[in-house]
């Protein structure tokens, strides 16, 4: 992975960070199904209409079939399941679930995409794992998991989730990550749309400034901006590489949780940012000692 990627990838992990709050937040207004509907259908709007502008090669063949179920798995039933996981249980209860993400698509990419994860990768893994459950304190008494239903509901999500990267890295390998983008949220919002559509007009239309100005950011940022980008790193990146650096959105999100939404603060926190820290560095850097000369080349492994 270069180092311009990682940048991108830490950038958009804590702009990804801020979804959970969020949407914990526009629960106030919409129901889960919703918000995912109004995101996905701003992005839609956003980026559709540039599609003879868009950069790369267009899609062929049955890539077109692969991008928009992708999309409809995605942005559709995993955006679906994720808000709904989210809005039963806690933001901090979520941010700790999250870390199980980068380990299941690790898994599916090793599996569908014969990818070989070395041993110090998956050690990164471990302790960044480790060090979200000291960041959110789960061994408090203060510290409440939700009900069982609320945290299959939100790690059912990661699976589908993971399609982006297992379905969506041999297809950015021939076409412009910009276009398969447009058409798997053209996909997934028409099915978002016929799903619950009429119910989300009627809502959207009792909106108040700032619930739209976070679904504006959602849409923008998290989406067109930042999965263009995950594709376009994605393509020439292992995706165990690329997806141990949502370990980032643990770090960003209790503390965006604890200011929006009041959840507290401990010490745990420190040890636990230590820990993630650790496991990042462990996990994406490559600092060989056997050679000096090896030192003076990108450490950034990929």
């Amino acid at each position: 992975m270069r180092w311009t990627h990682l940048g991108l990838m830490v950038v958009f992990n804590v702009c990804w960070a801020a979804t959970l709050p969020i949407n914990k937040a526009l629960g106030t207004w919409l129901e889960p199904g919703a918000i995912v509907t109004l995101r996905f259908l701003l992005a839609t709007l956003v980026l559709v209409p540039f599609w003879f502008w868009l950069p790369g090669p267009p899609l062929r063949g049955n890539d077109w079939w692969r991008a928009a179920g992708m999309g409809i798995l995605v942005f559709c039933l995993g955006q679906r399941l994720q808000v709904l996981g989210n809005a039963l249980g806690g933001a901090g209860n979520s941010a700790v679930l999250m870390a199980l993400e980068p380990l299941l698509t690790s898994l599916l990419a090793a599996w569908f995409l014969k990818e070989i994860i070395p041993l110090r990768r998956w050690v990164g893994f471990g302790l960044a794992m480790s060090g979200v459950a000291l960041l959110n304190g789960v061994w408090r008494p203060d510290f409440h998991w939700t009900n069982l239903t609320a945290s299959l509901i939100f790690i059912s999500s990661f699976f589908c989730e993971g399609a982006y990267s297992i379905i969506g890295k041999p297809v950015a390998q021939k076409a412009g990550s910009a276009r398969i983008l447009a058409v798997a949220l053209a996909a997934g919002t028409l099915t978002n749309l016929l799903y619950d559509g009429g119910t989300t007009w009627q809502a959207a239309q009792k909106l108040p400034w700032n619930a739209w100005a976070g679904l504006a950011f959602m849409a923008v940022v998290c989406t067109v901006l930042g999965y263009i980008t995950w594709l376009w790193v994605v393509k020439d990146t292992p995706v165990s590489l690329v997806v141990l650096t949502i370990f980032v959105q643990p770090l960003a999100g209790v503390p965006m949780a604890a200011w929006w939404l009041d959840e507290p603060l401990h010490w745990g926190q420190l040890w636990g940012a230590l820990t993630i820290g650790a496991g990042l560095v462990l996990g994406l850097l490559d600092l060989p000692l056997r050679r000096r000369s090896s030192l003076s080349s990108s450490p950034v492994e990929g």
